[in-house]
């Protein structure tokens, strides 16, 4: 169920906003959940719904556009806004602005190339640029390293967790390959973004069910192998609660200063 500052939210809801399929889809798996997802603000719940499809839209955008796979060591990235670690990791110049950052990772695509847990963080700072405007995005996120969530901006607040229900459109799951080919490490398993209704996109992969995605991943085992690939019940997800305070605050103090600015009427 959903709690708004501790009153049971109503699941007439969903009655009430005129909801695409997917926003739909949310909704109902936290309502009729026995779980219960408190909120502190209806806001906040809204917020988590959009960035969630936005997440979903930023998927397909990484999808069509030029990123291509490779392992750390065949990492590469645009010189001109992003320096690339030893690690493979691309570090953001001091005289770029994050949002033109990440901006320039879709508009020259083809500059870049990297592993799938890479490309996830890249979908959430996408998917962030649709909501936060640039003032606000350049200030919470003022020293951004693309790599993976061990190695991100504390505001961003990735995290995993464990959980055998409730799996939500927009997670990131992960499927595993536990019998990988050791000269093929990359295939030890898929990041992936959940798009609902049993499809995800993993960077590599591409859009794809369920079956499609353990039958790669089973393609790529050492000889003889004998445990299937599958689909962990893992989730990483960024901090909705926090990212929407951000966002909040920001939106009051803003319009709190244009109000200042107004004179008053005599």
């Amino acid at each position: 169920m959903i709690k708004i500052s501790e009153t049971i939210f109503p699941k007439t809801f969903i009655n009430d906003y005129a909801l695409n399929p997917i926003e739909r889809k949310i909704f109902q798996i936290l309502s009729e959940s026995d779980f219960v997802y408190n909120y502190s603000s209806l806001n906040q719940l809204k917020f988590e719904i959009e960035l969630r499809i936005n997440i979903i839209e930023a998927s397909k955008e990484f999808n069509k556009s030029k990123i291509q796979f490779k392992v750390f060591s065949e990492a590469r990235c645009n010189p001109d806004f992003w320096e690339l670690t030893p690690a493979g990791g691309f570090q953001l110049k001091k005289d770029i602005l994050p949002a033109q950052g990440i901006k320039d990772i879709f508009s020259n695509s083809f500059k870049y190339a990297t592993e799938c847990s890479t490309a996830i963080i890249i979908i959430y700072y996408k998917a962030l640029l649709k909501i936060f405007p640039d003032e606000l995005f350049n200030t919470a996120f003022q020293n951004i390293y693309l790599r993976n969530w061990n190695y991100i901006d504390s505001d961003l607040n990735v995290f995993t967790y464990y959980k055998d229900r409730d799996f939500l459109p927009a997670d990131c799951r992960y499927f595993k390959n536990p019998d990988f080919d050791p000269e093929k490490s990359q295939w030890q398993g898929e990041n992936v973004i959940d798009l609902g209704n049993d499809t995800y996109f993993g960077h590599g992969i591409g859009i794809k069910n369920t079956e499609s995605i353990v039958t790669i991943l089973n393609q790529n085992r050492k000889p003889n192998a004998t445990q299937s690939a599958y689909l962990t019940n893992s989730v990483t997800n960024p901090d909705y609660k926090h990212l929407a305070n951000l966002y909040f605050n920001y939106i009051s103090k803003t319009r709190y200063k244009f109000f200042k600015k107004i004179k008053p009427v005599r």
